[in-house]
């Protein structure tokens, strides 16, 4: 078996990072390790797994270290160090299946589907101008659509917000039809009472899904807001391991869950996660505002998981100014879309070829995104 020799990691434009890992055969693979608006942060936590464990260790035995890098520090979870696992992950993966020769999903049992339908984004942070957007994309060959709900919100806010919420989708659904499908995010910044006021009012324009309509901290409230609509409820991108979504699938609330291969300790993970949401009859959509690793692992993850139903990719998110998703790849014609899918890779370990020289060319540029803090008219902080 091969060990793990080297390491390298990257910032790069709009708001990645990327870990090279190589082996003493000269195999290399390719993570995703970020928070995004954290990245220095995670980036140092995959220097510390990397210099205090990982270095010289067997390539192959994933499961071993990840079990390792989990459970050998006495503090455990969270976004950082979840996610500084997640992209070790990700890249260990890439080197086992590039090794033998096979695509990872050939790994995790096989694809139990050829192709994943995926969803583009439409208007931004504060979401305007959506309809117009919605038929570009549409008529872009899309069959999903996914858009912010509000801007900020008031804990209790007045009926003209949400009026402004419902007229949004309205428009969206008049403009596209009943064949497509239209995500609403809350984005985790609506209160509780203010949840339950916007999925009644949204329900009359059938959203796919209504997604974090409150934070991960506030789970407990969702079997209450589910109960004023029936709307398919949606959450997960800020839960990082299956005993975090332990809790939601065991109360019933939740109908789809959306992890994040990059934050939800990478593929070894999510595939566990995804096997126990299918036991509770829970589909399957992997959070990914990101680049092109993270989405690779994605789609290795939707390969072989029967309950993911769609897949979020970010191309030309709004998010994207400096760089894009396909900008990294040797061969973007792996992510073609084509009718609202984009077909499995099949390529040996995450399906893609990273283009080294220009990740490193970009890793020389100043990259520093954090999001904004917003705040109410009377000066206090809003979510985000």
């Amino acid at each position: 078996m091969s060990e793990i020799v080297d390491y390298e990691l990257f910032e790069v434009p709009p708001r990645w990072l990327f870990l090279r890992v190589e082996t003493d055969e000269g195999t290399v693979g390719w993570g995703e390790p970020v928070v995004e608006g954290r990245s220095k942060t995670v980036r140092t936590g995959v220097e510390e797994l990397f210099e205090s464990y990982l270095l010289g260790k067997e390539a192959g035995r994933i499961e071993d270290h990840w079990q390792a890098m989990y459970r050998g520090g006495f503090y455990r979870g969270g976004p950082v160090l979840m996610s500084a696992i997640a992209g070790v992950d990700q890249a260990l993966w890439d080197v086992k299946g590039k090794e033998l020769g096979v695509p990872v999903h050939d790994l995790l049992g096989g694809a139990a589907r050829d192709r994943i339908r995926v969803y583009q984004w439409i208007g931004g942070d504060r979401p305007s101008d959506v309809a117009e957007q919605a038929r570009e994309q549409v008529d872009a060959g899309f069959t999903a659509l996914k858009m912010n709900a509000t801007e900020e919100i008031e804990r209790v806010d007045d009926p003209a917000t949400v009026d402004a919420a419902a007229t949004r989708l309205r428009e969206v659904r008049e403009a596209v039809g009943d064949e497509v499908g239209i995500g609403v995010d809350f984005h985790g910044r609506v209160s509780k009472p203010m949840a339950k006021r916007l999925v009644e009012a949204l329900a009359p324009y059938d959203p796919m899904f209504v997604e974090e309509p409150v934070l991960s901290g506030n789970n407990d409230a969702l079997p209450e807001i589910a109960a004023h609509t029936t709307t398919p409820i949606a959450t997960g991108e800020r839960m990082y391991s299956r005993w975090d979504f332990k809790e939601v699938f065991e109360d019933g609330a939740v109908d789809v869950i959306q992890p994040d291969l990059s934050h939800a300790g990478g593929i070894t993970e999510v595939r566990k996660i995804a096997a126990m949401a299918e036991a509770y009859d829970v589909a399957m959509a992997p959070h990914c505002p990101l680049g092109p690793i993270a989405l690779a692992s994605c789609l290795q993850v939707d390969a072989c998981s029967p309950n993911a139903f769609i897949q979020e990719q970010s191309l030309d998110i709004h998010y994207n100014e400096a760089s894009d998703v396909l900008d990294y790849l040797a061969d973007p014609s792996v992510f073609d879309y084509e009718d609202g899918y984009v077909q499995i890779p099949d390529a040996p370990g995450l399906g893609i070829e990273i283009d080294e020289e220009y990740v490193r060319q970009q890793a020389e540029e100043d990259v520093d995104w954090h999001n904004p803090v917003w705040r109410h008219a009377d000066g206090s902080v809003a979510e985000w």
